[in-house]
């Protein structure tokens, strides 16, 4: 059974910098493509970044060169690095296992 669980949201004010974690049970973070999407209130759950097998990184335009994703093997996690926050990026962030399973959600308050 997959399971993920998120941890390292919070309040933080604008400019600042939060560390998302992805603590990954019932499968091998290097062998899957994995990432994060947000959902902030009323609107769609959007795509975020994701890290493939082969450590091939994307992200979205809105957080590109803000945030960094990246994996730990050992750890069996998948970790978001976000700098420079604004208030925009205020949202539920949800790490993902690219075949279907989700985490909780952990959630990120940027305040102006």
């Amino acid at each position: 059974q997959v399971q993920l669980v998120e941890s390292g949201g919070g309040l933080v004010q604008a400019g600042g910098s939060l560390r998302l974690s992805c603590a990954a049970s019932g499968i091998t973070v290097s062998a899957y493509t994995m990432g994060w999407y947000r959902q902030a209130p009323g609107k769609q759950r959007e795509f975020v970044a994701r890290i493939t097998r082969v450590d091939t990184t994307s992200y979205a335009d809105s957080v590109k060169g803000r945030c960094t994703i990246s994996r730990d093997n050992a750890k069996n996690t998948v970790t978001l690095q976000m700098n420079s926050l604004k208030p925009e990026d205020t949202a539920v962030y949800y790490c993902f296992v690219l075949g279907g399973s989700w985490g909780q959600g952990t959630q990120v308050i940027v305040s102006s």
